[in-house]
């Protein structure tokens, strides 16, 4: 008998006795969960397949440890530009070992079934502020009509004269030349 599970936005094939490696769950260490989200049970004699979950089925874990796997690194770099980084990552996992496969939890006394049920595709629940009361919309301003004033052309400069600004270079050596003299 096997069964495929849904948990952290990945499918896994599991058999009873199986240990994997599976998204961070928030469950501590030898307890026991309940993977609602099964998509396919295989008993041997039947396949019941889901659309998108088996309904009524349901698969027994229990967690052995919450670790983080080895270290990814990323390392990004631009050539003859000086740029390099390098971060690292460790990713959150949790270990389970497959229990039970119950391929319809009906015909289950309840007692075996009294575990904390996981749903990972759902986020964690977190605990938000009352979200404030809304304010009635605030009503549509008149529009009003604005007379345009007339624009005014920009000034142009004129450029100055550089021949009069600047004495010509025989002039130079003339007043040069009476300053010597003196």
């Amino acid at each position: 008998m096997f069964a495929v599970i849904k948990t952290g936005g990945k499918q896994y094939v599991v058999k009873e006795g199986d240990v994997l490696s599976v998204e961070k769950l928030n469950v501590e260490p030898a307890q026991k969960i309940l993977f609602a989200e099964v998509l396919l049970v295989e008993t041997g004699e039947k396949t019941l397949i889901g659309m998108p979950f088996v309904a009524q089925a349901a698969v027994v874990a229990e967690v052995l440890k919450n670790f983080k796997d080895e270290k990814v690194l990323v390392f990004k770099k631009k050539r003859r530009k000086q740029y390099r980084r390098t971060r690292g990552h460790r990713q959150q996992l949790t270990e389970i070992k497959i229990v039970k496969i119950h391929p319809d939890t009906a015909a289950v006394p309840a007692d075996e079934l009294k575990f904390e049920t996981v749903k990972p595709t759902a986020a964690p629940a977190v605990k938000a502020a009352p979200a404030p009361a809304k304010k009635a919309p605030k009503p549509p301003k008149p529009k009003v009509e604005v007379e345009q004033k007339a624009v005014k052309p920009k000034k142009v400069k004129k450029p100055k004269a550089k021949a009069a600004a600047k004495p010509a270079p025989a002039e130079k050596s003339k007043a040069r030349a009476k300053k010597a003299t003196k």
